[in-house]
């Protein structure tokens, strides 16, 4: 009997050591083997968005960094090349825009490619496309391009989702009591994307005037929609309706037109608010050649992470190790694009979620790190903090004002919490 019971331990030994995640090996986890961590997600690289398309870039070589980092000595495991010794394979596909395609190229992901999460993916639609789906597999939709309210308020109900940037609704609210307080009984012109990304942020603007100030003030409300080639007839009732504060929520290609479209208009507004998606440096500069310097200029919006198009971070630590890993890893890249930086710093909260996430990293291990954040991000505004809970996820709430200059943005006050905790 005691034979018999010694060769069935032999063999079952033999079993975890020859078959893949047996016996809770590196391989039980799907995209976890010994050496490398498969993640993936979807990006419009072309479409009408594809202006984002620097962000999936950007993770591409702050990955690349990660994974050609050396120990600086032998014994330290933590710094072996790539995360505790697993090189990150990440994998991206081009939906367009389109969600229809988000839907297909995610099961490709899940289920061709067997990715461990999906990471960043870009558009609130696109990830609302296929939450369910990833909830209902279990896989992590994690640090998601898009800061609808949805992936902090209903956690309850997809366990499985995060968000990394501050939400749009506490973005709106920021400019909401900003121009409350510095433009009182001004009327107010909003154009916003026809969509539950654009429909947040107006939300947001509108909470923070109140009802019965914003049916005062707010003059016209003009939606179009993101595959709309002209915005003629919405700025045009804008201008008509007398407004002299003129909020834009938009994406970047739209964002652009809409500044081109206002100058040639004749359309002079006092104070122009910009959400945060669509004004980085080189979109604005790119506005600035549509509309000239004078009408851009003097435009608010906020940031949360450090501007390369700005000098004031020219001797910034984190901006210079920016810069290199951009100029070894993406050499081609328009650096001073702050998508690119974008996704360096989406791909470093990654890598910080995973290290916590342990040796040995389980999807349930993954998600219980990003809900137990409490860290910095070298490429955040200081002051900005990474801190969650099981019924806090929002990641970054914090944002700043800023007020564009051309070239590049300027800084404005202090830190603002955008969701008082």
């Amino acid at each position: 009997m005691r034979k018999i019971i010694a060769s069935a331990v032999v063999l079952v030994a033999a079993l975890a050591l020859s078959v893949p995640g047996a016996i809770g090996g590196p391989g039980a986890t799907p995209g976890v083997t010994a050496k490398t961590i498969t993640i993936g997600g979807t990006f419009p690289l072309t479409g009408p968005a594809a202006a984002y398309a620097p962000i999936a870039l950007g993770m591409k070589a702050y990955f690349s960094y990660i994974n050609a980092r050396r120990a600086t000595k032998s014994q330290d495991f933590a710094r072996r090349r790539g995360v505790l010794g697993r090189q990150i394979i990440w994998k991206f596909y081009d939906d367009g825009y389109n969600p229809a395609n988000t839907v297909q190229l995610t099961r490709r992901l899940v289920e061709q490619d067997k990715v461990f999460a999906t990471v960043g993916q870009l558009g609130t639609e696109h990830n609302l496309a296929v939450r369910s789906y990833l909830n209902q597999q279990k896989v992590p939709q994690t640090l998601v391009s898009t800061g609808a309210s949805y992936w902090g308020l209903q956690y309850k109900e997809y366990p499985w989702t995060i968000g990394w940037q501050p939400d749009y609704i506490a973005e709106g609210r920021i400019y909401g009591l900003h121009m409350k307080a510095n433009f009182n009984g001004k009327k107010i012109g909003v154009l916003y994307q026809n969509d539950d990304y654009g429909k947040d942020y107006l939300y947001g603007v509108r909470a923070a005037l109140g009802k019965t100030y914003a049916d005062a003030n707010i003059v016209s409300e003009e939606p179009f929609e993101v595959t709309a080639t002209s915005l003629a007839s919405q700025m045009t009732r804008i201008k008509a309706s007398g407004a002299t504060i003129f909020v834009l929520l938009a994406t970047p290609t739209p964002t652009i037109r809409a500044y081109a479209t206002g100058k040639a208009l004749g359309f002079n507004p006092e104070q122009i608010y910009l959400n945060s998606v669509g004004a980085t440096a080189a979109f604005l500069n790119i506005a600035v050649g549509a509309a000239g310097a004078a009408y851009v200029n003097g435009s608010l919006s906020v940031a949360y992470l450090k501007d390369p198009a700005s000098p004031t971070w020219d001797n910034d630590a984190a901006m210079k190790q920016y810069r290199t890993i951009m100029a070894k890893y993406a050499p081609s890249a328009k650096a001073s694009d702050g998508l690119y930086l974008y996704g360096v710093a989406k791909a470093e909260t990654f890598v910080q979620a995973l290290y916590k996430a342990g040796k040995n990293p389980t999807r349930a291990s993954f998600m219980a790190a990003l809900l137990s954040m409490d860290s910095v991000n070298k490429f955040a505004l200081p002051g900005v903090k990474q801190k969650t809970s099981k019924s806090d996820h929002w990641v970054i709430s914090q944002m700043q004002l800023e007020r564009y200059t051309h070239p590049d943005w300027k800084l404005v006050g202090k830190l603002i919490e955008g969701r008082p905790r």
